[in-house]
């Protein structure tokens, strides 16, 4: 009976949780040498090792046990590399797309402690930096649409144009003017996506907030109006706003607060 060694000799040898050796039996992964016939104890042999190698091998990249299952009597060395190759296909899908979460965690947090240390009623002048953008397409309004109807035919054109959904979303218009005729009307919805391959250029602008729902921005405007006028710049645009606290942080629509960026010249 030396010749062999018991679930839990055999565990402290490999490594394996003895509940781990177990299973693989229950499923007919991996099966002891011998099960003794009076009290079913299992019994391994130091040779299974190789099997037992194998088998950890592949489950620690994550290729599933079924498959490892099959693997095992059909190994050789091209149907390894295969398999390994369909594996690194996966992970980097995951890979990207954990690093795309991770990228949207940051950029949201960046977005909320903004707005909670942002105070609403000051309009300031500032050096703004590049900030990477995905713009969606050009935004043809009629009379009676709302705000909605433009706003959701850009959530569904976003898998079209690779644009994550998590990713704060902005709108911006083309000019100061346009924005003054319809602040609650953008040309374009955009996505901040640091990915992205369009621009908020760096530069001056004036930048002002605005607590309320999407698209209610009448009271910003005529503040950033009245600012201007009395601070002597020209307010030529474009104008980027995007919602740095909204329902990802917020309960209330009317506690939503708006960060405005507009493009200025003149003065300070």
């Amino acid at each position: 009976m030396r010749d062999y060694l018991s679930v839990r000799e055999f565990s402290q040898l490999t490594g394996i949780e003895d509940t781990t050796l177990r299973y693989w039996d229950d499923i007919g992964l991996f099966s002891p040498i011998r099960r003794d016939p009076e009290n079913n104890y299992r019994y391994y042999s130091p040779e299974q090792l190789i099997t037992v190698n194998f088998i950890s091998v592949l489950s620690s990249l994550q290729i599933p046990l079924k498959t490892i299952s099959v693997m095992k009597n059909e190994r050789n060395p091209q149907n390894i590399v295969n398999l390994i190759e369909e594996q690194e296909r996966k992970l980097d899908l995951e890979l990207s797309r954990l690093r795309e979460n991770y990228s949207i965690m940051h950029t949201r947090s960046e977005l909320i402690r903004l707005g909670m240390q942002a105070d609403i009623s000051e309009i300031q002048i500032r050096e703004l930096r590049d900030m990477a953008l995905i713009s969606g397409e050009f935004n043809e309004w009629k009379e009676d649409d709302t705000f909605y109807v433009h706003f959701m035919r850009f959530c569904k054109a976003a898998k079209d144009i690779r644009i994550n959904l998590g990713y704060t979303i902005g709108g911006s218009h083309d000019s100061f003017d346009r924005f003054l005729s319809a602040p609650g009307r953008p040309d374009r919805f955009f996505s901040l996506d640091p990915t992205g391959n369009d621009l908020r250029k760096a530069g001056k602008y004036l930048v002002a907030y605005t607590h309320g729902y999407y698209g209610e921005l009448e009271d910003l405007r005529d503040r950033v109006v009245d600012f201007a006028e009395k601070h002597s710049l020209t307010l030529t645009g474009p104008v980027y706003v995007m919602y740095l606290l909204d329902e990802v942080c917020v309960t209330e629509p009317g506690d939503y607060l708006a960060q405005m960026c507009i493009a200025v010249s003149g003065p300070e």
